[in-house]
């Protein structure tokens, strides 16, 4: 499976993007799909993922309740819907997949897309 990343971009503190990962195959409809995102200088960490069925959905700390994954099985295609964006989500967003369950470790994901920056300004 390949992802394409798109909808990065930039947004005043408070406003709003949503970010899209596009997969070339249908197997993507049946795994864990999620994101990871990376600021400068940081390490790359976990936002947000959930199982293909929608029954586990996991949010990192610091995005539940601003941040809502969605899926369009018909497009093969992954949303992260973003509001009430922060300075401190400015980052490069990675979307990722997996067979099996979720995780919240980089090296558990073997697939990876190629990032959109997310840039938030005051």
């Amino acid at each position: 499976v390949q992802l394409q990343a798109s909808g990065g971009g930039s947004v005043q503190a408070g406003g709003s993007l949503r970010l899209s990962c596009a997969a070339d195959e249908r197997t993507y409809n049946r795994q864990t799909k999620g994101w990871f995102r990376q600021s400068p200088g940081k390490e790359r960490e976990f936002v947000a993922a959930f199982t293909w069925n929608g029954r586990s959905t996991v949010y990192a700390d610091s995005v539940k309740g601003r941040f809502t994954l969605s899926s369009d099985n018909a497009k093969n295609t992954m949303y992260l819907q973003m509001t009430s964006l922060e300075i401190e989500d400015t980052a490069v967003y990675y979307c990722v997949a997996r067979d099996g369950g979720i995780r919240m470790t980089v090296r558990e994901y073997p697939t990876w897309g190629q990032g959109t920056l997310v840039t938030v300004s005051s």
